[in-house]
């Protein structure tokens, strides 16, 4: 069990890294917010509330899996070099794949209670 909970302690160090250092998570977590408070707002169903979590959880994992993927590539090498470039391309479009499909989820979600407004 004590190695479980610093196990547990090193995954909360590395999502207080990532939030506190990168951009784009900080970003991607206050459009999360702003869909929570729109979730409130609206007052959504169950079901329509697992979407937007499961949507804002993979997004804000994928970033982070990005981030990581990023940190390893420039451990390697700084050098340009176009496999580390594809490598970071691929990662950062993991992150619009899910971006993308979040934002369409939000408008099949929200489309309604915005109409009914």
């Amino acid at each position: 069990m004590k190695e479980f909970l610093i196990s547990f302690g090193f995954a909360l160090k590395g999502i207080a890294n990532a939030f506190g250092k990168e951009r784009n998570l900080k970003v991607q977590l206050g459009i999360g917010l702003l869909t929570i408070g729109a979730g409130f707002y609206f007052a959504i169903t169950a079901l329509e509330w697992v979407a937007i979590a499961i949507m804002i959880a993979l997004v804000l994992s994928l970033e982070m899996m990005n981030t990581a993927i990023e940190n390893l590539v420039n451990l390697v090498t700084l050098e340009r070099n176009p496999l580390a470039g594809k490598i970071k391309d691929i990662a950062a479009g993991a992150v619009l794949v899910a971006s993308v499909i979040a934002v369409v989820v939000g408008i099949l979600i929200f489309k309604k209670y915005i109409i009914a407004a």
